[in-house]
This record gives structure tokens, C-alpha cells and sequence, in this order.
């Protein structure tokens, strides 16, 4: 549909009254720790469903948070209507660029390229809305052997290396400032049961204890360490300043 209805569901195995993102609390702020020491005073974030990690930034300028699924747009205008900095608005990255006014000075975009069969087109798009200098955040799902049944069942078209996002950065004109794999210990628990196990929806309970007990280890490992696999790919990309 044209409203993008049903989009959020189809895209993270979750509706709209599904609170069970509460339950990552840890991982999100895990997310938060790479994320946003690369972005600028104003963010424009693509695919933000029920602002559950844009709600951690403060400080900001001007925060535009976005989604396909306009119900999605709805929760998230409600869910921020006493944070005069932020904007609620509907955005199919596959349609082409929204007007957002004034560029913003950095993008943030998890788990949203891989939905996308012309990545270097979605990227080109995003770089249009970004101010000259400014950066693209990209966190996105690691490692076509991790491909399972959840993965289909949300619509992924593939799982990135480094290396292929890296060519998907570079293909869009951008200049790739850092690309790694994260999250090791999530890539083997994923690997263990989508890949091998054949789960098709996130289990509460097993996310709950995932976020407990797994995430922190990740996060004192990954601040001294990078890893040489993961079940996601960080990457920062700078719009040419030309």
C-alpha cells in the first residue's frame, strides 16, 4: 500500500503494539556507543519504526526520524510530540528523496539497506539529503552464511560483508571512512538458531536473556578489540564535499 501499512511488521517480525523492543534495552545502547560519535548536529534516520533508538539521542539541533509504514510515522510523532526537535515523517527510501529542507548533517540507517536491491542507488538518495562533508551511518546484517529463515521472512535481499558494503559505498560516489563487523557473540547465538536452529520470529524470553547476559560481555570485548566476523557491518560514508 501506498501508506507503507503493514511495513514495520514485515521488516522486524514485530506489530505495532509489540513492546518486546523494550527488552533491548542493552543491546540498543550497545548500537547507540558506535552509532552516534559519528553523527553531527542535525540526524536524519531512515527506517527509525517506533523510535525506539532514536529516543536515546539528546542534544541534538534537528532530528528528523522517518519510516515507511505510516502508522509507524504516527507512533513516532506521539511518542515525540514533547521533543520540539524532533520530526515525524513518512519516507520509502526506494521511492526516491522526500523534501526535508536544510540537509542534515548525518544519516543513520539500521537495518535498512538490505531490504533494498539497488543499495548504491538507496545510498545516492541518502546522500542527496546530506549536507557537503556529512555522513551516512549504515548498520546492517552481517555475513550471507548467517541467511536464514527470518531473514527471508522480513524481506532481506542479502547480508553484507565489509567488503561488499564497502563496493556498495564506493558504487554511490561516497567515500567509505570506516566499515567493520560487529557483534561476534550475537553472530554465533544467530547462527546457532536461525541458521542452524531454522527460527523464523525473535523469541522474547531467549531476547531478554540474550540482552542480558551476552550483550555486555560483547560490549567490553568490541571496545578493545574488532572482530573478525560478527552478525552485523558498522560503516560510516562521507558525502564528497563537492
Amino acid at each position: 500500500m501506498k501508506d507503507g501499512s503493514g511495513a514495520f511488521s514485515q521488516a522486524t517480525g514485530r506489530s505495532l503494539e509489540d513492546t518486546s523492543g523494550a527488552n533491548q534495552v542493552r543491546y540498543r545502547a550497545f548500537q547507540f556507543e558506535l552509532i552516534e560519535p559519528h553523527c553531527g548536529e542535525s540526524v536524519l534516520e531512515v527506517g527509525a519504526g517506533l523510535g525506539e533508538f532514536a529516543s536515546q539521542f539528546a542534544g541534538l539541533r534537528r532530528h528528523v526520524v522517518t519510516d515507511v509504514d505510516a502508522d509507524a510515522v504516527a507512533a513516532m510523532a506521539q511518542r515525540f510530540a514533547d521533543r520540539p526537535e524532533v520530526e515525524a515523517l513518512r519516507f520509502d527510501l526506494t521511492e526516491g528523496a522526500i523534501d526535508i529542507g536544510e540537509p542534515v548533517s548525518s544519516v543513520v540507517a539500521i537495518n535498512v539497506l538490505e531490504h533494498i536491491e539497488d543499495d548504491a542507488e538507496a545510498l545516492r538518495t541518502l546522500a542527496s539529503l546530506v549536507g557537503p562533508g556529512g555522513r551516512i551511518v549504515l548498520f546492517v546484517p552481517g555475513y550471507q552464511q548467517l541467511y536464514g529463515e527470518f531473514d527471508r521472512l522480513v524481506g532481506h535481499v542479502r547480508r553484507y560483508t565489509p567488503e561488499t558494503l564497502e563496493a556498495a559505498i564506493v558504487a554511490a560516489g561516497l567515500t567509505p571512512q570506516l566499515v567493520k563487523p560487529v557483534n561476534l557473540l550475537g553472530g554465533i547465538a544467530w547462527w546457532a538458531t536461525v541458521r542452524r536452529g531454522g527460527v523464523g520470529r525473535p523469541n522474547p524470553k531467549l531476547v531478554r536473556i540474550y540482552d542480558k547476559t551476552v550483550v555486555p560481555v560483547t560490549r567490553f570485548l568490541e571496545k578493545r578489540w574488532v572482530p573478525p566476523f560478527g552478525q552485523s557491518v558498522l560503516a560510516v560514508a562521507v558525502v564528497p564535499t563537492r
